[in-house]
């Protein structure tokens, strides 16, 4: 819903069909009236002892007082870009921050504090000297977060709500009568600026124990701390080096213009002190003007300050100013030196000024400073930063000024947002650096140059460094919160953790930052930014179009606030930086991100609904953040089943958030106990694959639920699970023990499709304890209930079938059963067309033992299978796969014939040893990948070359585990 609200500058109700505001001339602008979340400063002007100054002076004249009280207010709050919320009957509400954000604007409140007491002190004289009373202000701030936006369907307009509010009005209370009082948020964000009281600890309503609060004594020029450690300048070496050629080239005679580019906080003023320091060091004086976002309307406000610099009049009093000014220009105009004194402000009351056009008193004007700036030899560098927030007659002047800098011994260097497209980063024949974000590896140096090197913090800077995102701004605010919250203790670059990387959050500062620039997009971009929000950190037009988004996506890709990544006939976007999105996200009400959640779900599903199993994650995750937990549980659920056999560790995710939400339901719930009972089966079935451990409060779990239920089928899936995970932990015993009481399970249940599915588990068992005839009677099992089909029981594997074959294979030739080739053929065959990891199970199955025992030779056609399932295992991304290709290739090369094979095959098999030792995974398979690197392939063939002549390969096996074992003991020994 959008209306013509109150005027965002003054707070004045604009007439109904007016273009301007009555009461300060901004453009009425129509404004999204709904509700969001807003980083503001709340200010409470109250005037102290109201009550008896109305008994001294009666109602009317108070009427009066207060009338050109909070005239004289309201004057100050618009010119700081605040709001007045409202007149509270003796005192005023102001809002910095809402209904447009400002990243400064608890600086903004701070400078309208005082001069509000500065205007009530002049207002206080004229009252005494009329009426003979006292009259004395109380100002309070507090800063944080509230709901701002349009209350009710009344005439209560915009207003902002939320415990912020309530407690800026108490820390009014306790200010002194003239005094202004911050708290100690307010007093965080303002700290370096300004110029505050120490710490008190005062008693408000509503706080048992007292509560930190400040004085504001005064303000200083800049809104950025000063007092913070400032980081090591990380990256940047090719911007540094460009920048330091043009500042040589300068020196020399031939001037440049740079601009430097690049959205909040991604090191543009950085560089640009670095490069100041840079020309300091070479004689090269530096001159500065800042712009700042609240006097943008200030006309000739920066260049005012940047001349000030130049001539060097800054602090200077007026007569001393002008005298200096005059020594400078010896051979100018006296005309044109007045108009250089009004613009600086350094005017003589007493001389007239010119009567002179504007137009003309620019070019003048220009012409004086652009000949000084010719005629000027020693070489200088002037700073112009944050030209987004420049004031039009400066930036006009300016753009006049920089024409003549190539001519001149001078390097300009001026800093804005990609979103500035004004007169200076237009300038005719300027350089221009666009600043990227920092490489991981830049940012996790930043980093850890921030916290320091102690072990607690590793964890805290490898998040700070993924949501940092290449923003070194948004790094160090990060660790500042993270200091201010006593999450981390001692100094800059030695700090420690006292707590869980979980607190770890977007600070206020950021959060304010990027809302600023959110908020000046127009309604259209906002609208698109939020929805893209709720969607993801990826989303699509059409998926915009269908929710009923007009979408407006070239402004958000100029301004980079997204990136498009597709240009096909449905362009995709991603966030330009993951703050972005979750500044926007958490701006809007959770009731209308609640709302935009389910319908996004629908969309998805309606979109493409051949779609629905693949973007199954994605619905279960809308439905989740939506509220719907029972259809959001259905969706995970159906997640998991599709990735199973494509990404393990998807499967395992969707399977964990199922059971999150299933333990989240009431106890009454009439499916919830089925509910937890189906994600634990599965994770407890799949647990092994991703390293996870099954044994213990899992599948105690699991086993209490089922025995609960009386659900044997959900509990032969989990115990086949334990089964793998003593297997893969090396404890062959009691997997092999667990295996026959899990067939025993398996076979009560009386179901084909689940027999087949859980087959792998109890048959590993008994490979792993080479008990032959159990492999060979339950694999020939598997295949006949299979009968044919190799998709049958596929829910932990592709094809339980093909494993089957395979250890029919090594079943066979270990018993020296005849028909084991036939098998060998149609495993691999069967597996090559299922998913990698049957292929990779199957490949691992039959050639790991064979090769080292001289059943099959690792020739060139051999070799090449293995290569091929270990590419396809690596595209899979599943680790499980991966390792037990890397395991049978290794075995493979240690066996060929060159020592380049050799070589290659025994660093593979030592990687391999490693990943298994340090995932605590796949411990059985341990001493024979140790033996087989350490030892050396041709040491073990040589000790097995008495057995191969006339023994089966079980005795092989038996005399093979002996050497390994006897090995690994010489070698402990």
């Amino acid at each position: 819903m959008t209306t013509i609200a109150a005027c965002r500058t003054c707070g004045i109700e604009p007439r109904e069909g007016a273009r301007f505001c009555d009461g300060c001339g901004a453009p009425v602008a129509e404004r999204d009236a709904r509700a969001e979340y807003k980083q503001v400063t709340v200010l409470f002007a109250d005037v102290v002892h109201s009550m008896d100054i109305a008994a001294a002076v009666g109602a009317e004249r108070l009427r009066e007082i207060m009338a050109d009280l909070a005239d004289r207010c309201a004057a100050i709050v618009q010119h700081f870009g605040g709001t007045v919320d409202k007149f509270t009957g003796d005192g005023i509400m102001a809002l910095f921050g809402a209904p447009v954000a400002l990243e400064d604007h608890a600086f903004r409140g701070c400078l309208t504090a005082l001069e509000i007491q500065v205007e009530a002190a002049k207002l206080a004289k004229q009252v005494e000297a009329s009426d003979g009373i006292c009259l004395r202000l109380r100002v309070g701030l507090n800063s944080g977060q509230v709901i701002a936006g349009e209350i009710g369907s009344g005439p209560f307009g915009y207003t902002a709500v939320g415990e912020q509010v309530g407690m800026a009005q108490r820390i009014e209370s306790v200010a002194p009568p003239g005094g202004v009082m911050l708290s100690a948020s307010t007093a965080r964000l303002v700290d370096g600026a300004a110029s505050l009281g120490e710490p008190e600890l005062v008693q408000i309503k509503g706080c048992e124990a007292p509560v930190s609060a400040r004085r504001l004594l005064d303000m200083g020029e800049r809104h950025r701390g000063v007092d913070w450690a400032e980081s090591k300048l990380v990256g940047r070496r090719w911007e540094m080096s460009a920048v330091e050629g043009l500042l040589e080239r300068a020196i020399d005679g031939h001037g440049a213009v740079v601009g430097v580019a690049g959205p909040p906080g991604i090191g543009k003023s950085r560089l640009v002190r670095e490069v100041s320091v840079m020309a300091a060091t070479r004689g090269v004086e530096v001159f500065t003007a800042f712009c700042e976002s609240h006097t943008s309307d200030v006309p000739f406000h920066v260049v005012a300050r940047l001349l000030r610099a130049v001539t060097g009049t800054k602090g200077l009093d007026p007569d001393a100013a002008r005298a200096r000014i005059r020594a400078q220009y010896p051979a100018a105009d006296s005309e044109d030196l007045l108009l250089l004194e009004d613009l600086l402000g350094i005017t003589d009351p007493d001389v007239e000024r010119p009567e002179i056009d504007p137009d003309a008193r620019r070019r003048r004007l220009t012409a004086l400073v652009n000949a000084a700036s010719l005629a000027r030899e020693k070489p200088g560098v002037y700073v112009i930063e944050d030209a987004h927030w420049i004031d039009e007659v400066s930036e006009s002047m300016l753009a006049d000024f920089v024409s003549v800098i190539p001519q001149t011994p001078s390097l300009v260097l001026i800093t804005y947002r990609p979103e500035y497209c004004g007169a200076l980063n237009r300038v005719s024949g300027a350089q221009s650096i666009a600043l990227a974000p920092l490489s991981n590896i830049e940012t996790t140096a930043l980093v850890t140059d921030l916290l320091g090197p102690h072990p607690s913090t590793t964890e805290i800077a490898a998040l700070v460094a993924e949501r940092a995102a290449g923003n070194p701004f948004f790094a160090e605010e990060m660790v500042r919160d993270l200091v201010e919250r006593g999450v981390l203790r001692g100094i800059g670059s030695g700090y420690v953790s006292t707590a869980d990387v979980a607190q770890v959050s977007m600070p206020a500062t950021v959060q304010a930052t990027i809302a600023a620039r959110i908020d000046r997009l127009s309604p259209g971009a906002k609208r698109t930014l939020c929805a893209g929000a709720v969607i993801g950190s990826r989303f699509s037009r059409d998926l915009l179009e269908t929710l009923g988004i007009d979408p407006v996506l070239q402004d958000l890709v100029s301004g980079e606030f997204i990136d498009q990544i597709t240009f096909t006939r449905q362009p995709e976007y991603v966030f330009h930086h993951p703050l972005i999105r979750t500044a926007s996200y958490e701006s809007q009400l959770k009731s209308d991100r609640v709302g935009l959640h389910r319908r996004v779900a629908a969309a998805i599903e309606s979109l493409d609904p051949t779609m629905a199993e693949e973007n199954a994650a994605l619905i279960a995750e809308h439905l989740e953040a939506a509220g719907d937990l029972h259809a959001a549980f259905g969706w995970h659920m159906r997640a998991a089943t599709w990735a199973t056999n494509r990404d393990i560790t998807a499967a395992w995710l969707s399977w964990e958030r199922a059971r999150k939400i299933a333990d989240a339901l009431p106890a009454d719930d009439r499916n919830g106990a089925a509910m937890r009972i189906a994600p634990r089966m599965m994770l407890c079935g799949i647990d092994w694959r991703v390293h996870a451990h099954v044994a213990g409060a899992r599948f105690a779990e699991l086993r209490r639920l089922c025995t609960a239920a009386g659900d044997k089928a959900s509990l032969a899936i989990g115990m086949a699970g334990l089964v793998l995970d003593h297997t893969f932990q090396g404890r062959v015993r009691e997997a092999s023990q667990l295996a026959t009481e899990a067939m025993a399970l398996i076979d009560s249940v009386g179901d084909p499709t689940l027999t087949v599915g859980l087959s792998f588990a109890v048959i590993l068992a008994k490979v792993a304890s080479a008990e032959w005839f159990d492999v060979l009677r339950w694999s020939q099992r598997v295949i006949d209930l299979a009968d044919g089909d190799p998709l049958k029981g596929n829910f932990i594997f592709g094809s339980p079938l093909a494993v089957a074959f395979a250890s029919r294979t090594v079943a066979r030739y270990f018993l020296g059963c005849f028909g084991w080739r036939e098998d060998l053929q149609q495993g691999v065959a069967m597996a090559r067309s299922a998913d990698p990891a049957s292929y990779a199970l199957v490949v691992g199955y039959v050639y790991n033992p064979a090769i080292p025992l001289g059943v099959l030779r690792p020739d060139d056609s051999t070799l090449g299978e293995i290569e091929d399932a270990l590419r396809i295992a690596e595209r899979s991304g599943d680790d499980f796969a991966v390792a037990l290709a890397q395991m049978t290739l290794g075995h493979a090369l240690v066996h060929r014939p060159t020592d380049a094979e050799h070589d290659r095959g025994e660093k593979l098999l030592a990687e391999v040893s490693d990943v298994f030792v340090r995932r605590e995974h796949n411990l059985y398979d341990l001493p024979i990948v140790n033996v087989t690197w350490r030892v050396k392939g041709p040491a073990v063939e040589i000790a097995m070359t008495p057995y191969r002549s006339c023994a089966p390969p079980s005795t092989i096996w038996s005399a093979r585990e002996s050497f390994c074992l006897g090995a690994l003991q010489r070698r402990v020994s």
